[in-house]
């Protein structure tokens, strides 16, 4: 197993998928591709697996350890390693934890329980019993999943101070409150508090946007497909280049209104379907209640890497404009 690397609450953090074979389960050969070829994309800050990305919600406690173990194996001497915490009772989440910090993950991205939906927000303790129960369990810094609010399980901004100042493994959010204004918001005050908590966007239909008003990186399933483009549009706003940064985004726009459309929980699906037609899976298998997308749609996602200049005949098309 590879020693746990430093990890750095800023940059680009893409979250993996996890490839499955015709029977559902774990496709080890082909995960490990996916898993080198994000972690040789020159820039990146870290890598995810056991997230939304990686189709978490569907898999066992074992299986969670063993694509930790699997991705330790093929990329843990490159990159850092954030593991995600998807539990909806706490105890379950402070297993995760200990297994992850066992496993060798450098750090812990926490989602919030599904509890929370039915008026967590309003009882603020709900979510500093959850982070606290998490914390006694490890050492590893956190990541914290803020959600939209309208949902129910996005954390209220005054119970977010309230966490980071109670629960100092906090060292990052993953911020999809989903409102820009609100997001500035989270933006202008976390990062200038006496103990900075680092903003990553996974405002990904937007993301130009996010990283103008000043975050600090992103944390984003789009990087399984399009980290290098990521990494080079978060270089170009860190340079303040407005024209490159726009440059770069015009490439990424065509695929994020491919990933981010309606519906909206198809976006990973269509991911793996990008992989398959760029030849770096080799089947886009999904675990129910996902299923297959349909043939237009996979048409469409071709066009949409052709426009966007990723693959042979996208740089092509690319070039010749």
């Amino acid at each position: 197993m590879s020693s746990r690397k430093s990890f750095e609450p800023r940059g680009v953090i893409p979250a993996t998928l996890l490839a499955f074979d015709d029977c559902y389960a774990i496709d080890e050969a082909a995960t490990r591709g996916h898993l080198a070829h994000v972690a040789a994309t020159p820039g990146i800050s870290a890598v995810t697996v056991n997230a939304h990305a990686s189709e978490a919600a569907s898999c066992s406690f074992d299986e969670q350890r063993r694509l930790l173990d699997i991705t330790m194996d093929e990329v843990g001497d490159r990159v850092p390693v954030v593991n995600g915490v998807y539990a909806d009772g706490s105890h379950l989440g402070a297993e995760l934890a200990r297994m992850a910090e066992a496993g060798g993950a450098s750090a812990l991205l926490v989602f919030p329980p599904n509890t929370l939906i039915a008026g967590g927000q309003l009882r603020p303790e709900m979510a500093l019993a959850h982070f606290k129960t998490i914390a006694e369990a490890t050492d590893l810094p956190m990541i914290l999943f803020q959600y939209p609010l309208p949902g129910g399980q996005g954390y209220p901004f005054d119970t977010l101070l309230r966490l980071f100042e109670e629960v100092p493994q906090i060292v990052a959010i993953k911020d999809w409150c989903n409102d820009a204004m609100l997001h500035e918001r989270h933006i202008r005050t976390f990062q200038s508090l006496p103990r900075p908590v680092t903003v990553l966007s996974t405002h990904s239909s937007w993301l130009l946007s996010s990283l103008v008003m000043g975050a600090g990186g992103l944390l984003s399933g789009a990087g399984s497909v399009i980290a290098d483009l990521q990494v080079a549009l978060f270089e170009a706003v860190e340079a303040k280049d407005l024209g490159q940064a726009q440059a770069i985004n015009d490439r990424m726009y065509p695929m994020q209104q491919a990933f981010y459309r309606a519906p909206f929980l198809d976006m990973h699906n269509r991911m793996k379907e990008c992989l398959v037609l760029l030849g770096r899976l080799p089947q886009a298998v999904v675990r129910p209640p996902l299923v297959k997308l349909p043939a237009a749609e996979i048409e469409a996602l071709g066009r949409a890497l052709a426009e966007a200049g990723i693959g042979p005949e996208g740089a092509m098309r690319h070039a010749a404009e």
